[in-house]
């Protein structure tokens, strides 16, 4: 037993003590992975359950009950899971095994008393476990302080990082622009005010960003808005002269992070005030307050200790009205993103030509363009290429462009059968060493001022196997099905026009406006690998934000049901990346950026439009616009013969402008590799 993991059962041991002597006592405690506004990345001193379990995977929730310890992760990371935990620990499959409260109410005793911290959980969650243990009489807990604090002894201090204004040539709207369009959405729905809590979305609306949490540009903040007032809860440590004298111009109340929950039960009584806001919707006088009797809140991202100082009847629980004017970009944050692209593609392009190089150099292997079989690795090699080394060459070269301010998530840089781990996280003192016999699959992304980037490529340094080839071709197929598709405006998953059925209804111009969900669009990346038996475990897409998270909601292009929920619109980005994973042998996954636009149809059924995307993953200046893509894909590993005439043309003509875009950012030698790989392919027999 290694130090690491005698120390986390002793943690264990210490908290089921607590819980023992807690009262009442505790029979069960849930561990989430989120923090206090319920985000997917967390800040080291948020990371509890990874503290107490050893699982680093960014997706998870633990239970402890008196006896055991069980894990609950999703298919990204079942194999990850799998290394990580101890054996006192138990691994339940998303998807596969039963849901937490189910587990729960199925197999805890009548009337137990299940904690859990209440900043850390979502007001969703907590209503299903409560609807759920309802069927013994259990009990969802409210602890007035998380117990694995108690037990983290060395835990991570708060850092005062300064927040930073994000600028308005960069953010495209102004602060008052969006605050305008946020009133008139409460005066709408007959709300008195808003609790925003999820971080990207207090960063948007007041534009501004910080460095709170490794890869996401936030800062730790809420924000009330109310139609005569709007606050800002953060750590004024962090505040500089600059914000304050900005957030004083816009009219914004600068409070102490911890003040939220007092100033939420002053918002339930109608008492909370503030200074006037410039360009507000209405003065205070003009309210009528039994008209204006709601709270709104996201109860996906709201935590349930916010929630409890309102009452039921006045909580007013939608969509964030933040979320999708988030997700769809203005011009300049598009042209952003797309800028960001070309100097993204443009390292990406600069590391392969690298990594081919070392490969052929000190591994002996026949590089990115042959074939040819056989490897010999040089004795005494000067430089070793890691997981871990090559990843931070990657960086170096992305650290050296414009507007760069860090990576957008863990590069997930994985040789062999850890490709195979979907979000593989190598460490490096035991990451694997790169092997000219085994694909490696790079995932990873950038924060730039003017936009976030996340691209992922397979590639093969030897001679790959028939059955790889067919494997990667068979992803690449549904890659193209995607970025191809063109698809109605105003359809749900299931074919039916949103206009028919019970949506309540809403601000026209934030919530008519709805087009394809990704739910629908999920099964075209796949059907090309359910042909041959083959699938994964992962969604196809997601949202970018635009210098925020790399994950953005609220759409999905994704099997599960939430995707759904929120249709595609023009404007919003999202990823294309399907894939393909062997356990213990290999991974394969391609990754572009799309934009969703307006499509050009010669016909207009039902006069309802059509959609379909472009690539970010470059760019491409011309009389139209900017149009993006990034680095080519390896086509040793595509198996030709399996392409259609049209998929060929598509690699061809994707390769030709990948060629034309980067080739002026590029010296004489990565100019003369990626015209090598770009060449045309041609069908083979």
């Amino acid at each position: 037993m290694t130090s690491s993991s005698a120390a986390r059962n002793q943690h264990l041991d210490e908290l089921r003590a607590l819980m023992a002597s807690h009262s009442p006592p505790i029979h069960a405690l849930l561990i989430p992975s989120e923090d206090a506004h319920q985000s997917e990345y967390v800040s080291e001193r948020d990371k509890r359950r990874q503290f107490l379990s050893g699982f680093t995977g960014s997706a998870g929730l633990a239970l402890i009950t008196t006896r055991e310890a069980l894990l609950w992760t999703d298919g990204r990371y079942f194999l990850q899971a799998i290394n990580q935990l101890s054996d006192r620990w138990r691994l339940m499959r998303m998807g596969e095994d039963p849901p937490v409260e189910v587990w729960i109410a199925d197999n805890l005793a009548d009337e137990a008393i299940i904690g859990i911290d209440s900043w850390c959980i979502s007001v969703d969650s907590a209503q299903r476990y409560e609807q759920a243990f309802l069927k013994k009489n259990q009990t969802l807990f409210q602890l007035s302080s998380d117990l694995v604090d108690a037990v983290w002894k060395h835990r991570p201090p708060n850092d005062a990082t300064p927040v930073i204004v994000h600028p308005i040539e960069f953010a495209g709207r102004s602060v008052a622009q969006k605050m305008k369009e946020l009133r008139e959405k409460l005066q709408h729905e007959k709300a008195s005010g808003i609790i925003i809590t999820a971080l990207d979305e207090v960063a948007w609306l007041y534009n501004v960003r910080g460095n709170d949490v490794h890869y996401s540009p936030v800062v730790h903040s809420y924000a009330i808005v109310t139609l005569h007032g709007a606050f800002f809860y953060v750590d004024k440590r962090k505040v500089t002269t600059e914000v304050k004298n900005y957030m004083a111009e816009i009219g914004i109340d600068i409070r102490e992070y911890d003040m939220v929950q007092l100033d939420v039960s002053l918002l339930a009584s109608g008492q909370l005030k503030g200074s006037a806001v410039n360009g507000s919707l209405l003065m205070e006088k003009d309210i009528n307050v039994a008209e204006h009797s709601k709270i709104w809140i996201d109860s996906n991202s709201c935590c349930l200790a916010l929630y409890s100082k309102l009452r039921p009847d006045q909580a007013l629980m939608l969509q964030s009205p933040i979320a999708l004017p988030k997700a769809v970009k203005n011009p300049m944050e598009l042209n952003g993103l797309r800028k960001a692209h070309i100097r993204d593609g443009t390292a990406v392009v600069q590391y392969l030509a690298w990594l081919d190089n070392q490969m052929q150099e000190n591994y002996g292997a026949s590089g990115y363009f042959s074939e040819a079989n056989g490897s010999q690795k040089k004795d005494n090699l000067e430089i070793k290429l890691t997981e871990v080394s090559v990843s931070d060459k990657l960086e170096a070269f992305r650290a050296e462009k414009e507007h760069f301010k860090g990576l957008s998530f863990p590069t997930i840089s994985s040789v062999g059968p850890n490709a195979a781990i979907i979000h593989y996280s190598p460490d490096a003192n035991t990451c694997a060493e790169l092997d000219a016999d085994k694909i490696y699959l790079c995932d990873s992304g950038a924060q730039y001022l003017d936009g976030t980037t996340d691209i992922t490529r397979t590639v093969h340094f030897g001679k790959p196997s028939e059955h790889q080839k067919s494997c990667y071709t068979a992803v690449l197929k549904g890659h193209i099905a995607l970025d191809a598709a063109v698809f109605p405006n105003g359809t749900t998953a299931y074919g039916h026009s949103l206009a028919s059925q019970q949506v309540r209804p809403s601000f026209e111009s934030w919530r008519f406006k709805l087009h394809m969900a990704g739910h629908a669009l999920d099964i075209l990346a796949r059907t090309p690998l359910w042909k041959s038996g083959l699938d994964y475990r992962h969604g196809t897409g997601h949202g970018i934000g635009s210098y925020l998270n790399v994950h953005e909601g609220p759409h999905l292009i994704s099997f599960r049901p939430s995707a759904r929920n929120v249709p595609l619109q023009a404007s919003m980005t999202v990823t294309d990346e399907p894939g393909y994973y062997e356990d213990g042998n290999f991974g394969i996954r391609l990754e572009n950026v799309l934009i969703v636009k307006e499509a050009d149809t010669k016909f207009n059924f039902g006069e309802k439009g059509y959609l379909s995307f472009e690539h970010i993953t470059w760019a491409q200046l011309s009389e139209e616009g900017l149009r993006f893509h990034n680095a080519p894909y390896q086509t040793k590993l595509i198996n030709t013969a399996l392409l259609t005439p049209a998929e060929i043309e598509w690699v061809n003509v994707y390769h030709s402008d990948c060629q034309k875009i980067l080739e002026s950012y590029l010296n004489v030698q990565e100019k003369e590799w990626l015209r090598k790989a770009t060449e045309p392919i041609t069908a083979s027999s």
